[in-house]
């Protein structure tokens, strides 16, 4: 694959051994924002894997993020005039805005500025920008460079034994749930709504089932994987934001999905690295006054309260999984997915 084809495309580098960037401690600095769910991604695996001490990292603030095009794009808080907890000067230019740093690399570029970006501090490229391309490769890209002792050395998110599950589940995840809530949210008539909001739902259903079947604590059972990393960068964000911002309301993780509800909670407080990349403020105050269409006030919600409910039981076949069983979401479910439990 072309590294980067033009002022239209992304940046699809690998780190890789003998390629044209190799793992080096301290070479590679990731660009991400804590409100991103795919962003989260790539910073999970960074601390997942025990990368932060490889690779470091800059931090744009939740807002604001530009007119409709996305011009002039995230931005850097100007220290120590213009703070935001949690966010970070970019720490290698000193940019104001994400934009320039794109520049750096192609003064033509007419992409998006999104985030996660991963930059060669040696080359002085970037390498990536695609969420999806990170999260499959930088789970093991530094493994040559990571101590022989270290805890996080194998920890494989795409082992082989899974594969084929994994690619099968990757697809109607990030179709109808992880890019599910942009559809419905962003839906800019009724008709829009009510044709999106009901694939959300048939995918939240079909994921309770999924981790029920397979026991817990994960969504394959005892392995943690790439797929965990993507349920979780957007259930984290279900009931904080899509419920309430893009009118994902027919139901909540904590109230109506026990099985997803539990695991979201195990992840969370049992398994580090979940906790530490979460950031509440900046997930709510990104959506709220970012979107200045859905929410033109730019009022952010206290709740839900708690954020996380505390307490975990990994006994997953004592739990009953639950559904939404709209009319709407069960044909849906049927269409997209063949079947609907009757256990439902």
């Amino acid at each position: 694959m072309v590294l980067h084809a033009g002022p239209e495309d992304s940046w699809h580098g690998v780190v890789a051994d003998g390629g044209q960037f190799p793992p080096e401690a301290g070479r590679y600095h990731l660009y991400i924002g804590l409100f991103c769910p795919f962003a989260h991604r790539a910073n999970l695996v960074r601390h997942l894997k025990g990368l932060d001490s490889l690779i470091d990292l800059s931090i744009v603030k939740p807002y604001p993020k530009g007119d409709d095009k996305g011009w002039p794009g995230w931005q850097f808080p100007s220290l120590p005039d213009d703070p935001y907890e949690g966010a970070t000067e970019d720490h290698l230019f000193k940019s104001k805005f994400l934009h320039e740093v794109y520049f750096k690399d192609d003064a033509e570029y007419k992409g998006r500025y999104s985030v996660p970006l991963l930059w060669d501090k040696k080359e002085g490229k970037i390498v990536n920008n695609e969420s999806a391309e990170l999260l499959r490769w930088l789970p093991t890209a530094f493994n040559t460079v990571l101590p022989n002792d270290s805890p996080n050395r194998e920890l494989d998110l795409y082992p082989e034994h899974l594969r084929t599950a994994i690619d099968e589940i990757s697809v109607w995840m990030q179709r109808d749930l992880n890019t599910g809530v942009y559809k419905a949210g962003f839906a800019t008539t009724q008709e829009g709504y009510d044709e999106n909001v009901p694939t959300v739902f048939a995918a939240l259903n079909k994921l309770e089932a999924l981790i029920h079947q397979n026991g817990g604590p994960y969504v394959l059972g005892k392995d943690l994987t790439e797929i965990d990393i993507r349920a979780y960068a957007t259930i984290i964000r279900f009931d904080a934001v899509y419920v309430q911002h893009f009118k994902c309301n027919l139901g909540m993780i904590r109230a109506d999905y026990p099985v997803i509800h539990e695991w979201l909670k195990n992840l969370y407080w049992n398994v580090k690295g979940f906790r530490e990349t979460t950031d509440f403020r900046h997930i709510k105050e990104n959506y709220t006054k970012s979107h200045y269409k859905i929410n033109p006030l730019a009022i952010t919600p206290l709740g839900p309260f708690p954020d996380i409910v505390e307490g975990v039981d990994l006994d997953f076949s004592k739990l009953k999984p639950g559904a939404i069983l709209h009319p709407a979401v069960v044909e849906r479910q049927k269409g997209l997915y063949g079947q609907v439990s009757s256990k439902f």
